[in-house]
């Protein structure tokens, strides 16, 4: 990571020496960010809904807070339910996205964005567009019957009926404070106007939050497919790579699962070239799935996917697909 974000994530997250220098832009980004959201509010600003019950599954801290797994595990469960979910998404880092397109299970991500190729890949429908209501219409003819957005809970532009906040339970809202004085891109007071709020991790969680872990057990070889339980590393070190919102979590997951870690963390995002994962010994190297479709591409032995999947504390997640399915009842009844 740059200086820069070195920077940025101790001043949210650890010390938090110089947020208060950042103070007059917080207030500034506050004003902007305020005064936008009132402006879908007044009509002055044109939103839209498709026509289909929206979902969205969001966050307030800038970068990522374990959403995507959670969307997989809604629409997943969603379809086992009956309906038919198709997920939306802006591609980020992706060369297209302009119009709304369909992402097919081995799609390039540097077309598409690494979330939602990995999201086709679990079997849901991906609809990626940098207009989220036109990607929504489209999945929308396409067949859907309910749409869920992989983040977007500031892009007031498309309606909602729904809204899922997820919170890094390892991070929580860092110091509390709205961009760049601090991780949040709203105000903490958000919280209060969300449907369903959910944790990703053990650490503080608001009152009737649901909490989950992303589980890992196995690993599957990049290059024949074959999967290996994860305690079959611990005979010697692994590289572990993760390009993600919070790449300690994956590095700390792998340490509980008995692994011995050499971290190699690298921006969220990240675009990998084959040097990048080449670290001049044989150890395996092992990484996210989200890091696993782009290192597809170099065909090479030695790089494994570690799959991740929501596991929820408790009775939880039914508690979360229990009101999901309740708010797309009611809507139906409404009809």
């Amino acid at each position: 990571m740059s200086r820069l974000a070195d920077w940025a994530q101790s001043v949210w997250y650890e010390d938090g020496r110089g947020a208060a220098a950042l103070a007059p832009l917080e207030w500034l980004f506050r004003g902007v960010s305020g005064a936008r959201r009132k402006a879908y509010g007044l009509g002055l600003l044109r939103q839209g809904h498709p026509g289909v019950p929206v979902i969205i599954v969001g966050n307030l801290t800038v970068g990522g807070a374990g959403k995507t797994p959670l969307v997989i595990w809604l629409g997943q469960n969603l379809q086992i339910r009956g309906w038919k979910p198709a997920v939306v998404s802006r591609g980020y880092g992706g060369r297209r996205g302009g119009e709304p397109e369909w992402v097919e299970p081995g799609s390039d991500p540097g077309d598409f964005g690494d979330e939602p190729v990995l999201i086709a890949e679990a079997g849901l429908p991906v609809a990626v567009g940098r207009d989220r209501l036109a990607a929504a219409e489209f999945a929308r003819a396409g067949g859907a019957s309910v749409i869920l957005s992989d983040d977007g809970l500031q892009h007031y532009a498309l309606e909602r009926d729904l809204e899922i906040v997820v919170i890094d339970g390892d991070r929580g809202l860092g110091n509390g404070r709205c961009l760049p004085a601090g991780p949040l891109r709203e105000s903490a007071g958000r919280l209060a106007e969300a449907d369903l709020i959910v944790c990703n991790g053990p650490g503080p969680c608001p009152t009737g939050g649901a909490v989950y872990s992303l589980a890992i057990r196995t690993a599957r070889a990049l290059d024949t497919g074959e999967c290996r339980p994860l305690a079959s590393f611990r005979d010697r070190p692994v590289h572990a790579a993760a390009g993600i919102g919070n790449p300690q979590r994956f590095f700390n997951a792998l340490e509980e699962a008995g692994l011995e870690v050499l971290r190699h963390p690298f921006p969220d995002h990240y675009g990998y070239r084959a040097g990048d994962l080449s670290f001049g010994d044989d150890l395996p190297v092992l990484m996210t799935s989200k890091d696993a479709v782009k290192a597809r591409a170099f065909d090479r032995a030695g790089l494994w996917e570690v799959p991740a999947e929501c596991a929820f504390e408790d009775d939880g997640g039914e508690r979360v697909l229990d009101d999901v399915e309740a708010t797309l009842h009611e809507l139906a009844a409404a009809e």
